[in-house]
């Protein structure tokens, strides 16, 4: 969630929770909202239902249902070969190269990157690309999540590979199991017991991860070319940021600046943005891309930061992604 909830359990499964928002920043405050009646738990059994979510950086103190798997028509969604959908809600491609970095988000205290893998068949000018891994880092730390490769894939094997700080993490495969740093500040959730996940980092993201592969149709429709011997296992993914600073940069990042102005117009097919050299990076977790702004420590930036919390608003309707304006 948005912020750390509350939440009153019930004995009974039809029974509505409370949820509040704990965070001094958030108009929700201490304000207990109970859930709606078509989504009545935060953790519902069900992987496939709806939950009830709280956004603690809404104007609306309004408890709604959400999926708790990523969206790839929503804002913040990283899909396919990859195709976002930005804080101003603009649809767009980034295709990258396979086997390079690249800065997906790069601000003062947060930084993003993704991992491509792909192949070019022949005859083909440029690399078809997908998302296999994210890494993280914020503060002093650092957070992996990636797709493990899969020859045939199979619903019932998990392929979600985890680290924090450079040691590995293991997550039970069963339905809301939850891993949290020795801090608290970070909470990783499954949403199913297999290929789903939620990262959590306090105050700063939420992420919805699942791991997909190649479908036979998928490969057949876009001729691909993928090998039987590799179901290129590859991620889909939704960013919820909350208090971004003016200067976020990187592919999805930027579309989060008031001042930016996408080169993709809305209503354009397949509409490609460019970028590759200015947020390539040298590792999964290196900040080193021409217009990375990772600086963590600095003061200066971490008040730039909080005013940019405080004055962020939500760019959709549902709450899901924030857009700082000034």
């Amino acid at each position: 969630m948005s912020a750390s909830l509350e939440v009153t359990a019930s004995a009974a499964k039809t029974k509505r929770q409370r949820v509040t928002c704990n965070s001094r920043r958030s108009k929700c405050f201490l304000k207990h909202v109970t859930c709606p009646v078509e989504c009545p738990q935060v953790k519902p059994k069900d992987p496939k239902a709806k939950a009830c979510y709280l956004d603690c950086y809404s104007p609306k103190c309004e408890a709604v249902c959400r999926k708790r798997k990523p969206n790839c028509s929503g804002t913040g969604a990283a899909c396919y070969d990859p195709r976002f959908v930005g804080g101003d809600n603009i649809v767009f491609y980034f295709h990258g190269r396979s086997e390079e970095h690249y800065a997906l988000v790069s601000d003062t205290d947060l930084q993003v990157n993704a991992r491509f893998i792909g192949l070019r068949p022949v005859g083909r000018g440029r690399d078809f690309t997908w998302i296999q891994a994210l890494g993280l880092l914020f503060g002093s730390h650092t957070f992996t999540l990636e797709a493990t490769r899969a020859e045939t894939w199979s619903d019932e094997i998990d392929r979600l590979r985890f680290s924090y700080d450079g040691t590995s993490i293991t997550l039970p495969e069963t339905h809301n199991s939850e891993w949290n740093s020795p801090s608290n500040e970070i909470k990783l959730e499954r949403t199913a017991s297999k290929n789903s996940v939620t990262l959590i980092i306090q105050e700063t993201l939420e992420l919805s991860v699942s791991v997909v592969p190649i479908t036979e149709e998928d490969n057949a429709i876009h001729g691909y070319g993928i090998p039987r011997n590799d179901s290129f296992a590859h991620l889909e993914v939704q960013f919820r940021f909350f208090g971004l600073s003016p200067r976020v940069d990187g592919v999805l990042g930027r579309t989060y600046r008031a001042d930016f102005a996408n080169p993709a117009k809305p209503g354009v097919e397949m509409a490609v943005v460019g970028g590759e050299d200015k947020y390539r990076t040298s590792s999964l977790l290196s900040s080193d891309c021409a217009s990375c702004v990772f600086t963590p420590g600095d003061k200066e930036v971490s008040l730039l930061r909080q005013y940019g919390m405080l004055s962020c608003t939500s760019g959709v309707e549902d709450g899901v992604g924030m857009v700082c304006r000034k």
